[in-house]
Parts: structure tokens; sequence; C-alpha cells
């Protein structure tokens, strides 16, 4: 791609003056890396320009996509940050900034797992970056996309490895974003690079299974455009196929048996409103006969990582198992884009208090996990002193997320245990917890909670922390918490027995 392509592809999405800023910014790319060549042979100015326009179907914002044009430069090239902040500005730097600082901070690392390095100095470049300001993980991974698209030109060594990091660290990050459609393209190349002959076979089997139903499926996508019509619905329906990668793990689940997946193509309604969600699954009820242990409502409660829709498997008139997901146009957009497609950085981005802040107030609910960080963030710029448990941050593990009775939404990691709720809720209250209702039943402090929980604290005065409450907390969070009130009821403890021995010196019972 050149640069009359990529102003081409972007013009429709920013205004005049800021097109002007990215033809200056790719000018100022093409120059640095001009002696520059990729493994591949062609100019290294290809790989930036691809990133960047990556980030423009992904509707990024335009400082997004200056720095996706300018990402490797302070790493590979002349160029400093003091002159990207004099040319683009101080948002554009610093997300440069934070780019360069990830991959610093991943050429340190030793725990793929968490995406984690050991030293507490790549651990700060890393969590600083991504606490601050989450576009520098959606540029990392436009970055990331593409060079998976051209690895064929690594050794098979490198293949492996970056396949492998992608697989466990950059997929599971876009998951945590809400990025489906990044998710599964970058599942599909890294398998097709780590298990070549299983990823073979497996597409060939889909491509076979799929040959035999697709005709049927199509009749069936006839019959429920028509049945929508018929209530004057407007829809969209279309065809879903499952990935390589994702049948790979499916099949895990059902000992091999590809017959026991019903969802290798479904049918996918799109419709304008929330409420007609619920009516088309009621008409899809009506014309076929519903699986009742597969329908899954994921509007009402969401996916951990902000996914919506519904989904119902039924079996047709001619006995065909068929799985639907129905969702308004707005949750489709995020099911393909997630977290790219709920920025709106362009009215924010000229205030003080956003650059400030970066953003943190407006991210919706399950993106809590990004302001979380904010507290070791804090602490490793002011350089002071961080534990062990405080640097064992899990950045991208699964989430959940639970209520309290009033109908607040807390959001926790998978395993978590009724003891991190508390702590999360308020420290005091966690305190005094006595016991716990989960869902109206007596929950064991040591049983996980679910998604969807509805979880209350019940309190006593009494109550104070314990010292085995040290197991029954998985969080950072409420261990710190936990820590510090056990310390301080410690030192009460020491303070009252220094106490009556002073008292008991200075009044000797009578004999």
């Amino acid at each position: 791609m050149d640069k009359s392509q990529l102003l081409v592809r972007a013009k429709p999405y920013y205004k005049p003056n800021q097109l002007l800023e990215l033809e200056h910014a790719i000018d100022v790319a093409t120059v640095a890396h001009a002696h520059q060549k990729r493994k591949s042979g062609e100019p290294y100015i290809n790989h930036p320009m691809a990133v960047a326009d990556i980030l423009v179907s992904w509707g990024m914002d335009i400082d997004s996509v200056i720095a996706g044009i300018l990402h490797d430069t302070v790493e590979d090239t002349e160029i400093s940050l003091d002159q990207i902040e004099n040319l683009f500005g101080h948002d554009v730097a610093f997300l440069v900034d934070g780019v360069t600082k990830v991959s610093q901070a991943r050429a340190g690392m030793q725990n793929l797992e968490n995406y984690l390095p050991r030293t507490k100095d790549n651990l700060s470049k890393l969590l600083i970056a991504v606490g601050q300001d989450i576009r520098v993980i959606i540029i990392k991974l436009a970055d990331r996309l593409h060079n998976m698209s051209t690895l064929q030109y690594m050794s098979r060594e490198k293949q492996l490895k970056i396949a492998r990091e992608t697989l466990e660290v950059f997929a599971p990050m876009a998951d945590r974003l809400g990025m489906g459609r990044v998710r599964v393209e970058l599942e599909e190349l890294a398998f097709s690079y780590l298990n070549p002959p299983e990823y073979k076979r497996l597409k060939g089997l889909l491509k076979k299974k799929l040959g035999k139903s697709t005709r049927k499926l199509g009749e069936v996508k006839l019959e429920v455009e028509a049945e929508l019509k018929k209530y004057g619905l407007k829809a969209e329906v279309n065809g879903r196929v499952k990935s390589v990668y994702s049948l790979f793990k499916k099949l895990a689940k059902v000992s091999g048996e590809i017959d026991n997946i019903y969802d290798l193509m479904a049918l996918r309604i799109i419709v304008d409103k929330k409420e007609d969600c619920y009516l088309v699954l009621g008409i899809l009820h009506d014309l076929y006969q519903p699986m009742i242990n597969r329908i899954k409502d994921y509007i009402a409660i969401p996916k951990p990582n902000g996914y919506q829709s519904l989904h119902t498997t039924v079996i047709t008139r001619n006995k065909q198992i068929v799985e639907f997901q129905i969702r308004t146009y707005d949750m489709h957009e995020f099911a393909e884009r997630g977290l790219a497609a709920s920025f709106h950085y362009n009215e924010q981005k000229t205030t003080k208090g956003y650059t400030e802040k970066r953003h943190s107030s407006t991210l919706p609910s399950n993106m809590q996990w990004i302001t979380q960080m904010q507290e070791v963030v804090t602490k490793l710029k002011n350089d002071e002193e961080i534990s062990p448990d405080q640097l064992n941050v899990d950045l991208f593990g699964n989430r959940i997320f639970v209520h309290s009775p009033k109908g607040d939404i807390y959001n926790l990691p998978e395993g978590a245990l009724p003891l991190d709720f508390a702590y999360l809720v308020h420290s005091d209250i966690a305190k005094h917890a006595y016991s716990f209702r989960v869902n109206g039943m007596i929950h064991p402090f040591d049983k996980p909670l679910q998604n969807g929980d509805i979880v209350e604290v019940i309190t006593r005065k009494l109550s104070l922390p314990k010292q085995d409450w040290k197991d029954l907390v998985t969080t950072t969070h409420a261990r710190n918490k936990l820590r510090t009130q056990l310390g301080q009821h410690d030192i009460s403890s020491i303070y009252n027995s220094v106490k009556n021995i002073i008292y008991t010196k200075a009044n000797p019972r009578k004999k």
C-alpha cells in the first residue's frame, strides 16, 4: 500500500486538516525508514503503512493512526520522541512512547502466560503504557496482526516463538478488549504455524462438513427471512462459520466428535433495537423446536468482555440443528471491533482532564480492569515500594461480573472468592464480613463466584479479619487491604497487651 492509497481509504473518516497531518507523518516515516528492508525484501515503510491502514479500518482516532505510522521510528531510526512531539503533538508522542515501552517490556519477559516480565523496570514500562492509555495496546494489536500475515519470511524458530506469543498473549488481549474479529484472525494465523498438519486436517474436515449442510442452511435462511417479513421486522440475516482454532478447542471438549458440535455454521440475525432481538427469538421458537438448554441471553448478562447477543439452537422441520445469534447493529459492531468501536477521542482529547486521566471514566463497565491497574501504575510512577503480590498482576485473564443486591456491577477475575468482592465494594465492609449470601443462599467463603451472581455481604461489628483469610482472597487488591488490616490489628493487640501489663504493675492485686 502506498501513500495515496492509504489517504484515499482514510478520507471518509477524517477531517481535511487531519488528513494533511497523516500525510506529513507518512512522509516523515518514509524518510526515517528509507534504508531499511523487511525480511521479505520489501521497503520497511510498508509495515507501518499497513498498521495504519488496519487502524483506519477499526475506526480509530487520527492520533492512533498517526502513531501507527510512526510506531517504530523511535526504536528503529534516528528520530527522537521530542521530535515527534514537536511535529505531531503530545498525544501522538505519548502513544508512540507507549508502544515502544510495551516492546521493550516484552523483550524482558519470562512469563508469557501472564504477559509479565520478571523485572520491576520492565513491568513499570508495561503497566504505565497500558494503564494510562489503552490505545497503546490497540496499536500493538494492529502491529502484531500485520506481522503475523508476513510471518512466512521468518525462520521456523522465530515463527514458532512469535506464533506462540500471539496465541498466548495477543489473542487473549484482543478478547479482553472485545475485539472478536481480531482475536479470531490472530488465533487462525498462529495455529496454522504452531500445528500445520492439524490446521490443514481440521480445515478440510470443516469444509467437508459444511458442504453437506450449506444448501439446507440456505433454505432455513430464506424461511426465516420470509417469517420476519410477515411481522414487519427489518433484519439482516447472514451466516457465520466457526474458525479452525475454535473448532480445535471445541473438539477437545466433546472427545473429538464433530457431530456433537452444533455451531459449525450459525445464522446471525441483526436488527435495529434490543426489543426486536427478543421478538425475533420468540418468532424462531414459534417456527422451530428450540433446544431449551442451549438458549443463552448475553444481552441481559453480557460476557465478561462486553459481548452481547441472544443465542438459541433449534431443530428445523427437516431435522437440521441450527444455531442463531440475534443482536442489534451496535452489538454487532462491538462484537467485531470491541473497545475500538466504543472510543470517542476526538471530543475528549483536547481537554486537560483527558490528557491527565486518559479517558478512564468513559470506559464501559466490562473494562473496569483497566482503571483497576491505576493503583499499581501510580505507585510505580511515584517509585513507591511494590510488594511481590502487587507484581503478580493478571492483565489478561478471564473476568466475571457480579452484582450487589442494589444492582451495582463489580468486575472480578474468574475464580474470585466472596471476600474479593467484599474488599472491592469497601474495605470496611470486608473487615466485618461474617457470612455471604449468593443468589439468596448462604455461600461459603472458599467457593468461587460465578458470572452474574448477586452477592450480599453479611456483617457483624465484632467480626474482624483473621489470618486464615489470606487463603480466602485471590485478587491483589483484596490481599493488600487484608494485609494492612491484619497489620493494624496486630499493632492494636500489642498496644492493648502493653497497656494491660502497665496497668497490672501499677495496680497490683491485693493478696
